[in-house]
């Protein structure tokens, strides 16, 4: 078998298909502070943020639509993290906060 034959199997532990956008939101913590929700999903979100997170804390996001929303930071990279929700988003809040970026919420 040649390499040009082989294509890696790509394996994902999202549970639901992102949706990439720039919106902005208020993440709670010791302090109330501005956040920019880079990607979203109906599980979680991947944030960039001023401040670092700590991988396994739970913040509360307050997103337009939606209100707040508790989420555990699952990986963090500087100023870039991934959460999830602890409930899953709507599909209509979730297609509201893609109108709301100027995305096609399909």
């Amino acid at each position: 078998m040649f390499s040009a034959d082989f294509e890696p199997v790509r394996i994902t532990k999202r549970g639901a298909p992102r949706s990439l956008l720039g919106l902005d939101a208020e993440l709670d913590g010791a302090r109330r502070t501005l956040c920019r929700v880079s990607d979203i999903s109906k599980s979680g979100a991947r944030l960039k943020t001023y401040s670092a997170l700590k991988v396994g804390s739970v913040i509360w996001l307050t997103l337009p639509f939606v209100g707040r929303v508790s989420a555990t930071v699952k990986w963090a990279d500087e100023y870039n993290s991934g959460c999830q929700f602890s409930e899953p988003l709507s599909d209509e809040l979730l297609r509201a906060l893609l109108v709301e970026a100027g995305r096609s919420p399909d």
